[in-house]
């Protein structure tokens, strides 16, 4: 990762730790103290009479000795430490990482439509035609049968639009059929005539015999094996379908959950960034004030001295108390804001506030400098246009687009008429026992095969023809929300790079405020000891110094964290901190 330099411009010094919470509480303690200690003095000085501490300060005394010695623990941590911790984890990516996975899991069983089916079928039917009259006017029953049917196979769809099924079939079929059976008695004679070579007539003399209606049983087996029929369309459904358009919507899907976290990976280390900035500039103004507070309490016991021994009204006095008391109060402000901005970072890098954070005081191990930048105003566009974008991440909005596309050649394709080339090939046989009809397929003695071609073709095509002009139309939607992402993205990352110019002329005209009213109240401080000044000048010189130096820590912040906001938009605040992400 990236380190911040040690040797920025406007480096602040370090500061001696310690625990906000303890501090903000003693600063109230001092106040309370310091204020009956500035009734308990010489009353010849001061109007206010001295009372008694009302049950309101006695119960903050006691709030307060609980509070400064609650444990609390300090943790100095680098901003590439507060990182690394957020991404094992912040709990926004702990649950954004599940988003790809569920993504490629939704992939994945969108391939289940080309698992091939296995399927088997039995039947059993039984039949009885009708019978009739025979040539002797004798009423005979039909054909009776009982007939068993097995069918299995497999069945299913290839990537190219295919449709196969792969079966073998068996059938054995019983019963029995109306016949005549013939008896040894004549009943009569016929003849028959016919000539020899010699044109002799010749006569034959032939017995009838007596016939009795009667049935008799059958059994036949029959079966196919490899009997395979093919299904390939040739227009509509032929270069895309809905279920390879689910599987391409899919890819995009994961795709975009992949980017999806990338961005939030990037999004919670900039938030992390900006939250580590912040709290050294709490830290660094409660510093400010502190400095304030004594400095305001020095100019008091100054001035007491003076009204003591008549050098000085009693007036101007009570005008050091009333800036010791404003110095005291904004210093309690600057603490309870470090607290909070405490508690910022800390949610960021915690899944277990309580247990892991609850009595961690964070001190920031670097300091704020402001750093000069270079800019490439083409190169940040070619940048942001390929990876970042603001509000809105661009390659969400492409992949997006890319799905409306793919959508427009689905519905476009649906206007053509169905036209399949059909085709089969088996082996069959037949014969009385089932080992007889396999024997025949196995011979491949009795081949079959076919092949044909189907057509469909809609009267009208209304559906069809409006689901693509609503395809159409949502792609060219998208196709505008994206150009306007793309101008509002160039836009923000001129408007960023602007902003960071400013806020970097503003860090150098504030530290020059600073060390002006530095030198304004040194130089004022002389002339007030040496009676050429007035105690109002004084005071205003100190506020304006407090108000100097908390300008500087602020224009600081300020350009640090436009930095940071300004790699996010430009989709490279991991280059910029050198943190490689691994999205496996």
């Amino acid at each position: 990762m990236q380190r911040r330099s040690e040797n920025g411009l406007f480096d602040e010094s370090g500061r001696m730790p310690q625990s906000a919470r303890a501090m903000k509480w003693f600063g109230i303690l001092l106040a309370v103290t310091w204020s009956f200690f500035g009734m308990a003095q010489d009353t010849n000085f001061s109007n206010t009479n001295l009372v008694e501490p009302d049950a309101t300060y006695i119960e903050m005394t006691n709030e307060i000795a609980r509070d400064v010695n609650m444990p609390t623990n300090s943790r100095v941590m680098s901003l590439d430490d507060c990182i690394q911790v957020a991404l094992e984890h912040n709990f926004t990516i702990r649950i954004a990482r599940y988003n790809p996975a569920l993504a490629r899991y939704t992939l994945w069983g969108s391939y289940g439509v080309y698992d091939p089916n296995f399927n088997a079928s039995y039947d059993h039917t039984y039949s009885l035609s009708p019978g009739g009259i025979d040539a002797q006017g004798r009423s005979f029953v039909g054909v009776e049968a009982d007939t068993d049917q097995l069918n299995t196979g497999l069945a299913g769809s290839l990537p190219w639009g295919m449709s196969y099924s792969l079966g073998v079939s068996a059938s054995d079929q019983t019963g029995s059929r109306p016949t005549t059976f013939t008896s040894t008695n004549i009943t009569g004679f016929r003849t028959n005539t016919f000539f020899d070579v010699n044109t002799n007539p010749v006569v034959l003399l032939s017995p009838n015999f007596a016939t009795t209606p009667g049935r008799s049983p059958f059994e036949t087996s029959s079966g196919s094996a490899g009997a395979l029929t093919l299904t390939q369309p040739l227009l509509r459904n032929f270069w895309i379908n809905s279920d390879r358009f689910t599987i391409y919507v899919n890819k995009k899907e994961l795709q975009k959950s992949e980017a999806d976290f990338r961005d939030t990976l990037m999004s919670t280390v900039t938030q992390v960034e900006t939250a580590y900035l912040r709290l050294i500039q709490a830290q660094e103004n409660v510093e400010v004030q502190r400095k304030a507070l004594e400095l305001a309490d020095s100019t008091l016991s100054e001035n007491r001295k003076r009204v003591q021994i008549g050098a000085m009204a009693p007036l101007d006095e009570q005008q050091a108390e009333a800036q010791a008391a404003t110095s005291r109060a904004q210093l309690l402000q600057a603490e309870s804001a470090e607290g909070t901005q405490q508690r910022v970072l800390k949610s960021l890098l915690s899944d277990n506030y309580t247990n892991n954070w609850l009595n961690i005081v964070i001190k920031p191990k670097d300091r704020l400098v402001a750093i000069p930048q270079q800019f490439d105003l083409q190169e940040s566009w070619r940048k942001a246009l390929a990876q970042g974008g603001n509000p809105v991440r661009l390659q969400q909005l492409r992949l997006t687009l890319e799905e409306n596309e793919a959508r427009v050649r689905l519905q476009k394709n649906q206007l053509f008429p169905e036209l399949d080339l059909t085709g089969s090939y088996g082996y069959s046989g037949t014969g009385r026992e089932f080992s007889d009809a396999f024997g025949q397929i196995q011979s491949r003695t009795s081949p079959f095969w076919s092949i044909g071609v189907q057509m469909n073709v809609p009267l009208s095509q209304t559906a069809a023809r409006n689901n693509l002009k609503a395809a159409k139309a949502s792609r060219d939607q998208q196709k505008l929300t994206l150009e306007a992402q793309e101008q509002n993205t160039l836009i923000s990352i001129e408007n960023d790079i602007s902003t960071i110019r400013s806020d970097y002329e503003s860090v150098k005209a504030t530290h020059e405020a600073r060390l002006y009213a530095e030198a304004a109240l040194e130089a004022e401080q002389k002339k007030f000891e040496n009676g050429k000044s007035t105690l109002f000048t004084i005071l205003g010189l100190q506020s304006k110094l407090t108000s100097a130096r908390s300008d500087e820590i602020t224009a600081l912040a300020n350009y640090n964290v436009d930095l940071s906001t300004f790699s996010f938009d430009e989709g490279s605040t991991f280059d910029r901190l050198k943190i490689d992400v691994n999205m496996d």
